[in-house]
């Protein structure tokens, strides 16, 4: 009798199973399927040292400072395309996917800790030869660059954080469903077969103010990279290095970082509130915090013009010192004239 009902509660579950991955069940995305998607013109593909593969764009203009750019959590590299747009004219803007992310994919050395995004990022940054440049981040991106500035300062000119992780945690703050999903054992075992598209929804409106900026071809492009191969198994992976504590605070190491830092926020982020920019901006030794009213997670889309007026003001901000091969001192033709205004060297071509 015990074995017959064990056999009618094991079809159960499994007909349930079924009639879930009947109803939101996908299968996992080849590059062949979504690089003709998703890449553009610009984007290129590097196999690092390492053996992974970085999906990158370097953008923009190639003579002027660069601005190294890291997105956040389930993003890609797409959510920097305004800021790319805006401050191209002046800048060499370079963006890439993290790996589980975007069209780089899964890391076969299946390490997504904070740690080794850092690692990660290093790696690409000495492939492509890259120095004296800014780093900024968005979200987990955020939490990366704090890293980053703590472990290879040297590298960088400033460092510019977006709704930054990094901060301990709110206990209160409200997170998207999937992401909760994503650190529940069992559970996030089915994710890597079942993604209901209205997780991503759910997710997208949670994170912005405006629920009109949500449109069928963002919404598109975040559910088809979720399924692009390996991504949904580094996702898992990572939630899980979450809920064992893999993402601790830096906040009793900030006051370690003296590089000049630009703190941008929205005031209405309920993924990461606004109470963390602050603590942030107490930490950090030089930095400037920008607050944007009626604006959520992901302010370099939801106001990118004035988020991008605001880095190009820290971008000028940043002076670099130059010793050029000969250095002349100013002429003069008058006999009796006052003293030469200092003269601000240039940013060097990188």
């Amino acid at each position: 009798m015990i074995s017959r009902i064990i056999k009618i509660l094991v079809v159960l579950v499994v007909g349930a199973l079924l009639a879930l991955f009947i109803a939101y069940g996908a299968f996992d995305k080849s590059a062949d399927e979504l690089r003709p998607l998703y890449a553009s013109d610009t984007s290129q593909f590097l196999t690092l040292p390492s053996g992974a593969t970085v999906h990158y764009r370097d953008e923009g203009n190639a003579a002027g400072p660069a601005l190294l750019l890291i997105h956040g959590s389930n993003a890609s590299l797409h959510t920097w395309e305004p800021w790319v747009k805006l401050l191209g004219d002046d800048y060499r803007v370079v963006s890439l996917d993290l790996p589980g992310h975007g069209l780089t994919g899964g890391h076969e050395s299946d390490v997504y800790t904070r740690a080794g995004q850092v690692a990660f990022v290093k790696e690409f940054v000495d492939a492509i030869g890259l120095s004296a440049f800014v780093l900024g981040g968005n979200s987990m991106g955020g939490g990366v660059t704090l890293q980053y500035a703590l472990t290879h300062g040297d590298d960088l000119r400033g460092i510019i954080p977006v709704s930054s992780g990094g901060m301990p945690r709110d206990p209160d703050a409200s997170s998207p469903l999937i992401f909760q999903l994503a650190s529940m054992p069992v559970v996030n075992q089915l994710m890597l077969y079942i993604t209901p598209r209205s997780m991503i929804v759910e997710g997208l409106q949670k994170a912005v103010e405006d629920d009109a900026l949500v449109t069928p071809e963002m919404v598109d492009r975040y559910y088809d990279l979720a399924l692009y191969d390996g991504n949904r198994a580094a996702t898992r992976a990572r939630f899980q290095g979450y809920a064992a504590g893999a993402s601790d605070s830096l906040a009793d190491e900030l006051k370690a970082v003296s590089l000049p830092t630009l703190i941008i926020w929205g005031e209405n982020d309920r993924l990461i509130p606004v109470a963390s920019a602050h603590a942030m901006a107490a930490a950090l030794p030089q930095a400037k915090l920008v607050i944007y009213e009626n604006v959520g997670h992901i302010a370099m889309e939801e106001v990118a013009e004035a988020s991008a007026g605001e880095v190009r003001a820290f971008m000028e901000s940043l002076v670099v010192e130059v010793q050029p091969d000969v250095a002349p001192p100013l002429q003069t033709l008058c006999g009796d004239c006052s003293p030469e205004p200092d003269v601000i060297p240039s940013a060097p071509e990188e």
